[in-house]
């Protein structure tokens, strides 16, 4: 049985198996309508639970399209139906039922912790899909876009993010040692990364590059990334925020400064951190970033599961 929480923990070659997987099942879905189950029907009869304890559209529906072209069936759960820890429950017990009914579980959630004690009292495997901490299954996902359309592996890439950082950064510094690509960072001095990260990205002999001026972090990038400034539920003076980053915000004339064909993704939901003339420009690869969640997390639960090709 194996997780997919953190991408720190996962072997590379098992991340790298996982890409190769998902660009088969694409390329075999090319005439296929969307409920129509893979041939193979890898996963038939198995039930994925999933719990959501912030909003979620594009993992919620990924997931769901991703357990039934496998062949399986899918449950979503609120957090406000199940006790969670409360009214007599507890977590473990909460654990050990869903570990009774369904065959995987994936949780999206608000604290570290209960991705933890999911952990340590279930006996099916868990998928982060999105914690204050990391957000893999995106990350994954990213990687694949970008080899997809740049059609070179990403160690021959030069990655840059622009914007917060947050949970969705930690997995792309994570990834970067896994994939080694030179990765750039651009955000206001009071807003970088954690130490420990930055710390754990060092010790694994990977560079990162963080600049307090985006014009110096974009130079020679093949890939700009940028999400949210003012995530969902961030407790912050919005007004002060915003402005702190205001020069940060992804334009045209900040592409410029990036190579020819460099191309932008971001993991939505958007907001003021990109002009709007850059999200719906050709170099955005938005759109095809979304889909290509389905291709890589039928191989996550491939993965998971134990049924990799």
């Amino acid at each position: 049985m194996r997780h997919f929480i953190n991408l720190k923990d996962i072997p590379k070659n098992d991340l790298r198996k996982i890409l190769k997987d998902s660009k088969k099942r694409k390329k075999s879905r090319m005439r296929f309508n969307t409920l129509v189950v893979d041939k193979d029907e890898p996963l038939k009869g198995k039930l994925l639970i999933q719990m959501f304890e912030k909003s979620s559209l594009r993992t919620r529906l990924s997931f769901y399209i991703a357990i039934k072209q496998l062949g399986g069936g899918t449950l979503t759960l609120r957090s406000n139906e199940l006790h969670l820890g409360h009214g007599g429950e507890s977590l473990a017990d909460t654990a050990k039922i869903l570990s009774t009914f369904g065959d995987g579980f994936i949780i999206r959630t608000d604290k570290e912790e209960k991705i933890t004690s999911f952990k340590n009292n279930m006996s099916i495997p868990i998928i982060n899909g999105l914690s204050p901490y990391s957000h893999p299954t995106q990350v994954l996902s990213d990687i694949f876009t970008v080899e997809e359309i740049k059609k070179k592996n990403i160690s021959k890439l030069n990655i840059t993010w622009i914007g917060d950082c947050n949970n969705v950064l930690n997995s792309l510094m994570a990834a970067s040692v896994k994939f080694d690509f030179r990765l750039n960072i651009g955000c206001p001095k009071n807003y970088y990364p954690e130490k420990k990260i930055i710390d754990w990205v060092k010790k694994n002999k990977n560079k990162i590059q963080i600049f307090n001026d985006p014009n110096k972090a974009v130079i020679n990038a093949d890939v700009i990334f940028s999400d949210k400034v003012i995530s969902l539920n961030d407790k912050v003076n919005e007004r002060k925020k915003l402005s702190q980053f205001k020069k940060f915000k992804i334009t045209q004339a900040l592409l410029k400064k990036a190579k020819k064909d460099c191309i932008f993704l971001h993991c939505l939901p958007r907001g003021h951190e990109v002009d709007e003339k850059v999200f719906l420009s050709k170099k955005s690869k938005v759109w095809q970033q979304a889909l290509n969640r389905v291709h890589v997390q039928k191989s996550i639960l491939l993965y998971c599961f134990g049924k990799l090709r």
